[in-house]
């Protein structure tokens, strides 16, 4: 079993890896019709793998693309807010955002001082950069964080590939 001081390391590696990975997905411009494709993109790829996730795209506080599968709930959507708003708080992903507080050797409801039915620092929101300016998000939410998580990314290294 690793010990506290090894796993705050390990999660301080992962920390950097993750910021890596997001530093490189910044768009020249993301609109409403690259919502769709993403948000698409992202539903086609859950409909594959019979994964039940909600999916949502937000610029600000607006949903532009949502799409609930079969075995997702309202629970999902109230994941994806919680989500969402730790991204707009934050300017990182959730995910992220709860390695940085493992990081430091504690966790995020613990040490926020935020309202945990309203914040979420798990995986599977990630924000979206236009000229180094964050104008929205997008998440998933119904598997494991890091799954959830893995999935947006795709999603948006695909988009930005296409562009």
């Amino acid at each position: 079993m690793p010990t506290s001081d090894s796993a705050i390391l390990e999660e301080a590696e992962r920390l950097e890896q993750l910021r890596s990975r997001e530093r490189a997905l910044q768009f020249e411009s993301f609109d409403h019709d690259d919502a769709f494709s993403v948000g698409s993109h992202l539903r086609d790829r859950a409909l594959e793998g019979d994964l039940p996730i909600a999916i949502s795209v937000v610029f600000g506080d607006q949903r532009v693309f949502h799409a609930g599968l079969p075995g997702a709930s309202s629970d999902n959507d109230d994941w994806l807010e919680r989500k969402f708003r730790v991204v707009r708080r934050y300017g990182e992903s959730s995910l992220v955002v709860g390695t940085l507080f493992r990081s430091r050797g504690t966790t995020f409801e613990l040490s926020s001082r935020l309202d945990p039915a309203l914040f979420a620092a798990h995986g599977g929101a990630v924000p979206i950069f236009v000229r180094g300016s964050l104008i929205g998000a997008v998440g998933v939410s119904g598997l494991a964080q890091k799954d959830d998580h893995e999935l947006v990314l795709g999603a948006l290294e695909w988009l930005q590939g296409e562009q």
